[in-house]
């Protein structure tokens, strides 16, 4: 399957020639995969270099204009280190802007935390007119991108992993605010984002041996949050884990959570990042270290959940 950061430069380069508004601005990444763009869209491609409150507040001005901005360069430095900006020239100003994000949150790991990122989703969310996408294939992202990129004073943030999850969807599926439905099952449902549904998907198969039905419900858009579906699914299972490369201080499992407070007697559990990780490794090392690895997955479900574990020891 194509690279998401691939698909995000081919629908540059399909937009950018379509409408003339569409601007890139870029902190001193992807160059390579951007030159097309580059060339067929000569005055609308800026590299701003390492300069994040600056390229935002650049951004801004372009907004201001009436062009459409498109931001991009690695997650916490777009976000964590210009947020102050964002705040201030999107959020109060009420301009639109596309930020684009890669690294994801720890996909830079063998360069250490400095390049993490686990706070993204939950303050992009502070802002009434953002939408948050994280999408785990790239037919997400287009899909997605081609929907919202010109909507008016839409703060639009897409988090782009460097992992696939390499499930195929239709055009159909992919739909804003809207969760999609993986699989079926009665006695768990499985909330989870981008491209942890591979080892979800893993996850299933072994449950299912053990006589475990899990509903798996993917969500490639984080805000606006598909409460409905969540919601239906719990009250039938009663019991939920959420499984998201977030942080557990506020992650979507706040959204699961409000969506299904009025639901009577639903067991909760989540797989999300805990704490500030340090050191090194992989990024299948840093999942499996926090337990978002199949068997982490399958671990938790049967220690978390007293009547499946019960079921297995019958």
């Amino acid at each position: 399957m194509k690279k998401l950061r691939q698909e995000f430069a081919d629908t540059m380069l399909e937009i950018g020639q379509q409408d003339s508004k569409l601007v890139v601005m870029v902190g001193d990444i992807s160059h390579g995969i951007l030159t097309p763009f580059a060339s067929k869209c000569p005055d609308r491609y800026f590299n701003i270099g390492i300069c994040e409150p600056t390229i935002i507040g650049l951004a801004a001005g372009v907004a201001k204009t009436g062009l459409i901005p498109v931001v991009h360069t690695i997650a916490p430095f777009i976000i964590e280190r210009g947020y102050e900006q964002i705040k201030l020239d999107f959020g109060y100003q009420q301009l639109g802007v596309n930020l684009i994000s890669v690294g994801s949150a720890f996909d830079y790991a063998q360069l250490g935390c400095s390049h993490h990122c686990y706070t993204d989703f939950s303050l992009m969310s502070h802002f009434a007119q953002a939408q948050v996408f994280f999408p785990g294939s790239p037919l997400e992202f287009k899909v997605l991108f081609q929907k919202v990129y010109k909507i008016n004073k839409k703060i639009n943030y897409f988090r782009l992993p460097e992992k696939t999850h390499d499930v195929e969807f239709t055009p159909e599926q992919i739909q804003v605010g809207k969760a999609i439905k993986i699989t079926e099952g009665a006695d768990l449902t499985c909330v989870v984002i981008g491209s942890l549904l591979r080892n979800a998907l893993t996850a299933f198969e072994m449950l299912k041996s053990k006589g475990i039905e899990m509903e798996i419900l993917y969500y490639p858009t984080i805000k606006p949050f598909d409460a409905e579906r969540v919601a239906t699914s719990v009250a039938k299972t009663k019991k939920v884990i959420v499984i998201e490369e977030a942080s557990s201080h506020d992650g979507i499992f706040n959204s699961v959570l409000r969506a299904t407070r009025s639901i009577d007697g639903v067991q909760y559990q989540t797989i999300s990042i805990p704490d500030f990780i340090y050191g090194y490794g992989t990024y299948e090392d840093l999942c499996e270290r926090i337990g978002m690895d199949p068997n982490g997955i399958v671990s938790t479900v049967i220690n978390s959940f007293h009547k499946l574990g019960r079921l297995l020891q019958v």
